[in-house]
């Protein structure tokens, strides 16, 4: 954690990763790559991609220093977002079309550095929810 003007604020940098597909010809895009954040204030990241309208199922994970990846939510453009373990109220999410997404999280804190991930699937069988595969979360 950086801090600046006599320790009055500190700043908070999150780290998300942006690489290309590795299908060809697709891409999906997060933005911005790099975010720092005064504490307490909100930090906004945004996701797109090229893999088409069936692909309305996304995915944003972080990873802080020393720790392995964690899903943070699971959202889609017609159903409601399922966080596991993760609070909406910290981490709220807006999904309106397929094709890209945008992750909150509120009131930085220290605790909250790292690097954020997003990721795009395919629709599946939602109603039957044991016919489902959702993209492993590593610990």
């Amino acid at each position: 954690c950086l801090t600046a003007l006599c320790c009055r604020y500190s700043f908070i940098m999150l780290h998300l990763f942006n690489q290309e597909s590795l299908v060809e010809g697709s891409e999906v895009t997060q933005t911005p790559t790099i975010l720092w954040g005064l504490k307490d204030s909100d930090a906004q990241m945004n996701c797109s991609h090229t893999e088409g309208a069936y692909y309305n199922q996304m995915y944003w994970y972080r990873q802080r220093p020393g720790e392995g990846m964690k899903e943070v939510v699971y959202t889609s453009s017609f159903r409601i977002a399922d966080y596991g373990a993760f609070s909406e109220d910290k981490y709220p999410t807006d999904k309106t079309v397929a094709e890209s997404g945008s992750f909150t999280v509120k009131k930085l804190e220290t605790g909250d550095s790292g690097m954020y991930f997003c990721a795009v699937s395919q629709h599946s069988d939602t109603d039957n929810k044991h016919s489902c595969t959702k993209t492993p979360v590593f610990q």
